[in-house]
């Protein structure tokens, strides 16, 4: 708590507070004056706040500290749903409550001053759902809405070219500097028309000059919209090729509607894509990904010298001894359940790359295909600008559909045929492997049984003894011996092999049938799953069906009622004109003359007289005021002037008349007036 006064007090005294106030002195304020000095800090982040809270009741000073607490977005410290307390403390001026409001606002001043400033604009206004049912509130809430958008973009761009780090004298500088060079190259175009005027036929060269720029111009635009065009031709055709090729498939799906073809092209499509959307594009996008990080690292790293080369590779040396020393101390601890576990792992990562080899030879074939069909369809184009004719239609083409059938089924069966073959060679790859596994590990307890019995080499032994058969009469003696401890360690080792494999054989004939059980399993799971599958997009392709059907009658329908209603529209129009028509004309044909001034072209005829004598009038009106201006004019200059002189004329004869009634007595209304 010292701290945080001490840290309000020191912000307090400096700029542009300036209190002055010491640790005492701020501990000593009433709660009136800690509450103007919270104000005075709210006033310095938000202008508005700048008021004398004597002048105005607590209650309004509460709600007015908390609306602007709440616009800075402040948590009240401790139980933050206890709000009652902490609005009786601003209201009466609480220390526990006022100081941490100080210090929060103290620490991060500028930050709520923009914070405020923002709050201005970007607070909405509540306005009750039914003042939005007026179109003009709405219209200008919407209108509001969307400045409120406008403030928010114009002022990121604004936060953008602050931080950009251009300053406004950097700016002055480009401006001179592109003045200076507008100068520059005024003074030279008045130099270069300086001498083309000494040219003869100067002002036709230029104008021959710029309507070459003009056309180059033009030629320049035109290969660009050619180039456009080019663009537009390639997607077009790019397009056209896809629709043919959908259309292909759609049609040769439909030679060949079998629902269970359908299901199974569907599935295989789908794994495939699932695959390649959940296995096989992340690991290349993670693969992908720290490659470039190790890029980016080695790029960012100093240059390296060839000390530091000699240093790292020292290190992988280092590194690969360790490595090698924990795989021969595994191998050493090697249990013979991690041993089959290791041969499941063994034959999923081998299972798993021959996926991914299987899935990528499929998407080459794909990507082989799709340019194939693109320059078979090329080919099929040249042909037809060649000479006119198609390639393969009707009966032709459904022969060599059958064709094709055929030689498919001939296909799948060799592809068949030769999955199992490839299947059994990988039986036989991986036989082989774990066959070689437990050679290597049977040379590797062998070694360590050497090394335990103090007979470490065995194996090269032979090469050994092929080396010295030069000392062969020298070393019969201890070959014998040598030879015969060999032999009694072979016999111990075979003993050995055969109680390991004496202890093996129940357990793996408690895994046949377990295996054999996961297989039954495994299949019954694939072809229920299948069952579902198929059950299911069968009903999904019947719903989707039925709602594109629905959908279609319902568009019919609206049609139909929308042109429904527009042709009666169109002929209640047609009828009410035929029938204004032939009314004209029974009135027009009529002998009865009050019938006839009933006519539309009767009264049109009336009104179109009456409107020709009013402009007669009207002009001849005019002509004679246009005679008449001048001489009228001039006559109300006269009576003018005539006033004038009257009123002249009035103000002189009471002047003398004052003057000659002076002294004298005048009686006016039944009184007598001296007049001095």
């Amino acid at each position: 708590m010292s701290d945080q006064i001490k840290f309000i007090v020191e912000k307090l005294n400096k700029d542009p507070f300036k209190k002055n106030y010491n640790l005492i002195t701020f501990d000593s304020l009433e709660p009136m004056q800690l509450l103007q000095v919270l104000n005075d800090v709210l006033a310095e982040i938000d202008p508005k706040h700048a008021v004398d809270i004597r002048e105005e009741m607590p209650d309004q000073t509460a709600k007015r500290m908390l609306i602007l607490l709440g616009i800075l977005k402040y948590k009240p410290p401790g139980n933050t749903g206890d709000m009652s307390t902490f609005r009786q403390g601003l209201v009466v001026g609480s220390k526990p409550v006022i100081h941490p409001v100080l210090h929060w606002l103290l620490q991060r001043t500028n930050e709520l001053k923009k914070r405020a400033y923002l709050a201005r604009f970007l607070v909405k206004l509540d306005v009750p759902a039914e003042f939005l049912q007026d179109d003009v509130v709405a219209d200008t809430s919407k209108q509001y809405e969307e400045l409120m958008e406008g403030f928010k973009n114009l002022h990121k761009e604004c936060e953008q070219l602050k931080a950009s780090g251009f300053s406004t004298a950097e700016i002055r500088r480009d401006i001179g500097a592109m003045e200076e060079e507008k100068d520059q190259l005024i003074k030279r175009v008045e130099r270069l028309k300086k001498r083309v005027e000494t040219v003869q036929n100067h002002q036709r060269m230029l104008e021959i000059a710029r309507q070459l720029r003009v056309e180059k111009e033009r030629e320049e635009a035109l290969a660009q919209q050619k180039q456009e065009q080019k663009n537009q031709l390639f997607h077009a055709e790019q397009r056209l090729q896809r629709a043919q090729h959908q259309l292909r498939d759609m049609r040769h799906a439909a030679a060949d509607a079998k629902p269970e073809s359908l299901m199974k092209r569907l599935e295989e499509e789908i794994k495939f894509n699932s695959y390649m959307a959940t296995e096989k594009l992340p690991k290349e996008l993670e693969s992908k990904k720290q490659s470039l990080h190790f890029l980016q690292k080695v790029a960012t790293e100093p240059a390296m010298g060839q000390s530091d080369l000699n240093e790292l590779e020292t290190k992988i040396h280092e590194i690969n001894g360790n490595i090698n020393q924990l795989i021969e101390k595994r191998m050493m601890r090697s249990d013979p359940m991690d041993d089959k576990l290791s041969l499941f792992r063994q034959q999923a990562s081998i299972i798993s790359r021959k996926k991914e080899a299987k899935a990528e030879e499929l998407q080459e074939a794909k990507e082989e295909l799709a340019n194939v069909e693109k320059e078979i369809v090329h080919k099929a184009n040249e042909a037809r600008d060649f000479d006119g004719s198609e390639v393969l239609k009707g009966d032709e083409f459904k022969r060599y559909v059958n064709k094709l059938r055929g030689k498919s089924t001939v296909f799948k069966k060799k592809r068949q045929e030769l999955a199992e073959l490839r299947a059994e060679h990988g039986v036989l790859q991986r036989t082989e492997e774990i066959l070689k596994q437990r050679h290597e590990s049977v040379q590797q307890q062998l070694q360590t049984i050497e090394q335990k019995r103090g007979i470490s080499g065995y194996s090269d032994t032979q090469e050994e003894l092929e080396r010295v058969s030069a000392l062969k009469s020298e070393m019969d003696e201890v070959k014998g011996r040598t030879l015969d401890d060999m032999s009694d360690m072979v016999k111990k080792l075979n003993a050995m092999i055969a109680g390991k494999k004496s202890a093996l054989a129940p357990v793996i004939k408690e895994l046949r049938p377990l295996r054999q059980r996961c297989q039954e399993l495994t299949q019954e799971y694939d072809e229920k799953k299948a069952q579902y599958d198929s059950c299911a997009a069968g009903l999904e392709s019947n719903r989707s069906k039925l709602e594109q059907e629905v959908r279609g009658l319902r568009e019919e329908n609206a049609q139909g009622e929308s042109q429904y209603h527009y042709i009666n529209l169109m002929k209640k129009n047609v009828e009410i004109q035929i029938q204004r028509s032939s009314d004209e004309m029974k009135t027009y044909v009529s002998s009865d003359p009050q019938e006839r001034r009933k006519a539309i072209r009767e009264q049109y005829t009336r009104n179109i007289l009456e409107q020709e004598n009013l402009g007669k009038k009207l002009r001849e009106k005019q002509k004679t005021v246009r005679e008449s201006h001048g001489p009228n004019m001039k006559q109300a200059k006269m009576w003018r002037d005539f006033e004038q002189l009257m009123a002249c004329k009035k103000q002189c004869f009471l002047k003398q008349q004052n003057q000659s009634s002076i002294g004298q007595v005048i009686q006016e209304g039944g009184e007598d007036r001296l007049v001095l």
